[in-house]
């Protein structure tokens, strides 16, 4: 399988340099030359399957030529050695859980898959990668996670200060050996503008080989799709059409999911819920695209005022917006009606959701107001202990600490404090 940047001015790459370059040489996005359909046999007796089987049928054509089959088994024996299970919450919604790897967040998988694909490229070619990344939130402790330890691989985090929760930022500056983490005075977007300039800076890929952790990474984003087989699987017996609510900031795994629908996951729509960060319900209501900067809000890792997925999902459309909007509604909602959804949902049966799952429940509470005879999934992108005080002031609930976060509240937390682009290259260029 080749893949081809989305501003087709650079040459067409195998899966293995996708992965180690991140972004291609004329700054686009990564995007498989093909997406083959799978055997409608496979959705038939997918209840028969297991998640590792289910995984490796789904990304094998992706990895083809780069990464063997008996490792790309063992690969995913390790990164999907925990639960995704979706958990009913009314008869027509459930919600699948996506916290319950080692740093509690949906970007587990992404993340440990790509540390594995890097590492045994790395391997190959005994060239040593740094892994620059930007966080809102989440991404930073997966990926520190994932990496940890991972030869031949530095990874360095950008995190808004005072922008990210005490365990989000305990998880990505405790952890030491080959992580380093950099404390950006500024938004998520700052981080991220950061990130893109590095990969734009020549002085930069002369004293060293980056690349990226963040959605933008093919490695990274592909395996996100497994989300979506494991809980067509588990749903498929309610015998209704199923939608999936996903919480969206960067817009990679609902795009992950639009994947898994080409695949031929029989799911005919998904709706992307945003905060107030509203960029895409905008664009689906005026067909105009128009960043504009983050608002901070009470769910983070969704504050993100330009996508970078969403031009893949345009594209995966060929940016045929009637056929776009078949297949995807987009609502955005407030941070007072986030703290509303987790009362309702609590209130229902006991159910304690974080802020992102709360979007997602009340985007796809929007959507069944019109499609009622459907069964709805929303995701549960990170474990609600992960922000405790906003869960906790609004349920007047005390949540129990899981021992994989217990695991770093009593760790020091060490970072580097930089203002601007020129800090970041300074610290890359004499680190």
């Amino acid at each position: 399988m080749k893949f081809y940047s989305l501003n087709n001015k650079a040459p067409e790459v195998s899966f293995d340099v996708a992965v180690v370059n991140g972004i291609a040489p004329d700054k686009g996005l990564y995007f498989p030359e093909e997406i083959k359909p799978l055997p409608n046999s496979f959705f038939e007796e997918i209840e028969n399957l297991s998640n590792e089987e289910i995984a490796f049928t789904a990304i094998r054509q992706f990895v083809e030529g780069t990464l063997p089959d008996d490792i790309l088994k063992d690969i995913l024996k390790e990164v999907l050695d925990f639960e995704f299970p979706v958990v009913a919450i009314t008869p027509n919604i459930g919600t699948l859980e996506l916290f319950h790897g080692p740093t509690m967040a949906f970007k587990d998988v992404g993340a440990r898959f790509m540390a594995q694909c890097l590492g045994y490229f790395s391997r190959s070619n005994k060239q040593e990668v740094t892994v620059l990344v930007a966080t809102s939130g989440d991404t930073g402790g997966a990926v520190a996670n994932g990496f940890l330890g991972v030869e031949g691989v530095k990874v360095v985090i950008l995190y808004p200060s005072g922008k990210v929760s005490d365990i989000q930022e305990r998880q990505l500056t405790t952890l030491g050996q080959n992580i380093t983490a950099l404390e950006v005075d500024g938004t998520f977007d700052d981080c991220q503008a950061m990130v893109k300039n590095a990969f734009l800076d020549k002085d930069l890929l002369a004293h060293m080989k980056l690349t990226s952790a963040n959605s933008i990474n093919v490695a990274r984003w592909l395996p996100q799709l497994f989300y979506f087989l494991f809980a067509y699987k588990q749903a498929k017996s309610k015998g209704k059409e199923i939608v999936f609510s996903v919480p969206s900031g960067n817009f990679g795994n609902i795009c992950a999911g639009l994947v898994a629908q080409r695949l031929g996951m029989p799911v005919d729509h998904f709706i992307a819920s945003t905060n107030v960060n509203d960029t895409v319900p905008q664009f689906m209501l005026t067909k105009e695209y128009s960043p504009k900067p983050s608002t901070a809000t009470i769910s983070n890792a969704m504050d993100v005022g330009d996508p970078s997925n969403f031009i893949r999902i345009r594209h995966l459309f060929q940016d045929d917006f009637e056929a776009l909007k078949k297949n995807l509604s987009s609502y955005s909602f407030d941070d007072e009606q986030t703290k509303e959804a987790l009362k309702e949902i609590y209130n229902i049966n006991g159910y304690i959701a974080d802020p992102h799952g709360a979007v997602g429940y009340l985007g796809l509470k929007r959507y069944q107001e019109q499609h009622p005879n459907t069964y709805g999934i929303f995701l549960e992108t990170a474990h609600p202990v992960k922000f405790m005080d906003i869960v906790e002031d609004t349920l007047a609930e005390q949540l129990e600490i899981p021992s994989q976060i217990q695991k770093v509240m009593g760790k020091t937390k060490k970072s580097t404090n930089i203002t601007t682009y020129q800090n970041l290259k300074d610290f890359l260029m004499t680190s």
